[in-house]
């Protein structure tokens, strides 16, 4: 698939048979991750699979950060989200919210009862990001391990914040920060700059978010070709590859610290 070029490392689960990913599960403060993503349009220079391209590689980036000694598997990428905003564009592919938040509760569970001690999902499309937040506590409620979640671009936002050129709301679906980070990581997946048409971000309430760095207070349901003719959103056509290594490398080290600390405290 698309995706399984990013980060190939040793903490794949599904490159180990069943006695290792035990051997693993059984050791002192292990923990389980699970990336999930969505298959849903980016505008015209960005391929549908970008958010699980990008977790997917985000999430075995802060794994190859870790030191040996950190007991962990990463799950193969859960690659269609709930996308139901996108759907008036085609190519994308949506999961009904209660289909998608029993798969991840059914991947959980039954990765779990391999012996982990926690269990963390890694977001990457803010559509999924209050399913995540229901499933942290539905599996939550149904084992003693402890279980997590996060969204990936919410991580070190402020480091990140720094290192933007386009105004807020630059950083927003197909904008600076995901072009950025895909020009880094499959350039030749991503088109032309003549192509990288798209909407500044124009959100009626003010508490309704600006950007991927800020979400808001608010939460507002639009269908997306509400915001934009193309369907992408912000400034890409100020990315860069160099600034998506940089951007790659600040969120990775802030991801694998926060595996360090739930391996720490599951001890």
């Amino acid at each position: 698939m698309i995706y399984e070029s990013i980060g190939a490392t040793d903490s794949e689960w599904a490159s180990k048979s069943y006695p290792e990913i035990q051997e693993t599960a059984n050791a002192d403060g292990s923990v389980l991750v699970v990336p999930v993503g969505s298959i849903e349009q980016h505008g015209h220079h960005l391929p549908v699979a970008t958010d699980t391209i990008l977790v997917d590689a985000v999430v075995s980036g802060a794994s190859e950060k870790l030191d040996d000694e950190i007991p962990h598997l990463v799950t193969p990428p859960v690659w269609s989200g709930f996308s139901p905003h996108h759907l008036p564009f085609g190519g994308t592919l949506s999961l009904d919210f209660n289909h998608l938040q029993t798969v991840l509760e059914d991947v959980a569970q039954t990765g779990l009862e391999n012996g982990f001690d926690a269990v963390c999902f890694v977001n990457g499309h803010g559509g999924n990001a209050s399913l995540i937040d229901a499933v942290v506590s539905t599996v939550g409620t149904s084992t003693d391990a402890e279980v997590l979640g996060t969204t990936y671009f919410t991580l070190a936002s402020d480091e990140i914040h720094n290192l933007r050129d386009s105004d807020i709301g630059g950083m927003a679906h197909g904008g600076e920060y995901e072009t950025s980070l895909m020009l880094h990581l499959r350039p030749e997946l991503v088109a032309d700059t003549d192509q990288r048409e798209a909407t500044a971000w124009d959100e009626h309430y003010e508490w309704g978010g600006s950007d991927l760095l800020d979400s808001g207070p608010l939460a507002v349901y639009r269908s997306f070709d509400e915001y934009s003719a193309s369907g992408a959103i912000g400034a890409p056509e100020l990315a860069s590859a160099e600034k998506g290594a940089r951007i790659y490398d600040i969120v990775t080290s802030e991801l694998a610290a926060v595996f360090v600390a739930i391996h720490e405290h599951n001890r």
